[in-house]
């Protein structure tokens, strides 16, 4: 399949300046690029196809070439690339990122040199009355660390790295094609500058091993569901003697069989007998910090009122010294597995009730005989 035009795969003009073509590769680039497009074919494909095209009008003499020559300027004679042979794109695209984007480009990386070490995360699930109180936890954590025999060179002990001869420390080598001079990464040091010609033992030249490192980690009191505790430099090594990257604590808490909660108040319900709900009185009731609370339940309690409690909730990770509330909601029990006695004494209780003990099913009979009777009047109208 024949090339597009590079100008037309830009979409600029012929004439068009410096300003315009990084421009033009900028909007292109990040809207084409892979990390914005993960396992879309088609989009890489127009990531290479404008990368292509942006290396070959931004530099002076190639645009002048292809200006005059078209895509045959970097055929036959021209070594069938405009990147040049043996080339890498991956390289030449990061080279260009870095002219337009900056350094490091979109989503790229700086080779060579010191790098600083990967972060890490780590999930930590707590319970309820552990977020109440906080909590010194002790966590195992699996991460990459600087090899002692090595201590971090990755060379034998007797030995050190040495200059990489092909690159001479640059990580980066030129290839002449034509008139065109290439830069892209050294093949034998993989852009590092130093090659290791006698490979520590331990970690084969790597310059770190895993192991398992056990930390110590302070729980707030009141920690929630999705906060995250950040332990710097307790992340992977770095190489080169790049700085260690830091370690990320998720804390989940996991629910709780009584409390339900909500930022810092916390939720429960508890049954109160019928007679206690009708006479008045008191129940009790666990507390999150172990303890114990009772409840004044007013005369003729109703399921569904709620009692509050002040100070009886979870403490707040963000205002030291403030707690939260314990709201109550009280669901009235009907008796269950009665004796005939008891039976008797309801029955009793029910022909001397009248509407001032149920309010709310006389209000309740009212409207349902209004509703008929607007029925009633509908189905026979005067």
């Amino acid at each position: 399949m024949s090339k597009r035009d590079y100008y037309e795969v830009l979409g600029v003009a012929r004439d068009a300046d410096d300003k315009q073509l990084k421009s033009a590769y900028r909007k292109l680039a990040m809207k084409f690029h892979p990390d914005q497009n993960a396992g879309n074919s088609e989009a890489e494909e127009k990531f290479k196809e404008v990368g292509e095209a942006y290396a070959v009008l931004s530099v002076a003499d190639k645009r002048a070439a292809y200006d005059r020559f078209g895509h045959a300027a970097f055929e036959n004679g021209g070594g069938g690339s405009p990147f040049g042979a043996g080339a890498n794109p991956e390289d030449i695209f990061q080279d260009l990122f870095s002219q337009v984007f900056g350094a490091g480009g979109f989503g790229g990386r700086r080779r060579g040199g010191p790098q600083r070490g990967a972060d890490l995360r780590y999930d930590l699930e707590i319970t309820l009355a552990e977020a109440y109180f906080g909590k010194d936890e002790n966590i195992h954590v699996p991460q990459a660390v600087p090899c002692q025999p090595c201590s971090g060179s990755g060379a034998a002990q007797g030995s050190t790295p040495e200059t990489c001869d092909m690159c001479d420390g640059h990580g980066r080598v030129r290839a002449q094609q034509g008139f065109f001079t290439m830069e892209r990464t050294c093949p034998r040091c993989s852009g590092k500058g130093k090659v290791i010609r006698k490979p520590c033992k331990e970690c084969g030249g790597a310059g770190q091993v895993r192991e398992e490192r056990q930390l110590s980690v302070k729980i707030p009191a009141g920690v929630e569901s999705g906060m995250r505790i950040r332990l710097s430099g307790e992340g992977e090594a770095g190489t080169a003697g790049g700085s260690k990257g830091d370690l990320y604590i998720f804390v989940d808490v996991v629910e709780h069989d009584i409390f339900e909660r909500d930022g810092p108040n916390l939720y429960c319900r508890a049954p109160v007998p019928m007679a206690t709900a009708a006479l008045g009185g008191e129940i009790e009731i666990p507390t999150i910090d172990g303890g114990r609370a009772r409840v004044a339940i007013p005369e003729g309690a109703q399921t569904g009122r709620k009692l509050r409690l002040r100070g009886k909730g979870m403490p707040s990770v963000r205002s030291s010294g403030q707690t939260g509330d314990l709201y109550v909601e009280m669901f009235v029990e009907t008796p269950q597995n009665l004796t005939a006695r008891q039976k008797e004494i309801l029955r009793e209780f029910c022909d001397c009730s009248g509407a001032d003990c149920h309010p709310e099913s006389e209000g309740f009979l009212g409207r349902i005989k209004r509703f008929w009777g607007g029925h009633e009047d509908e189905k026979h109208p005067n």
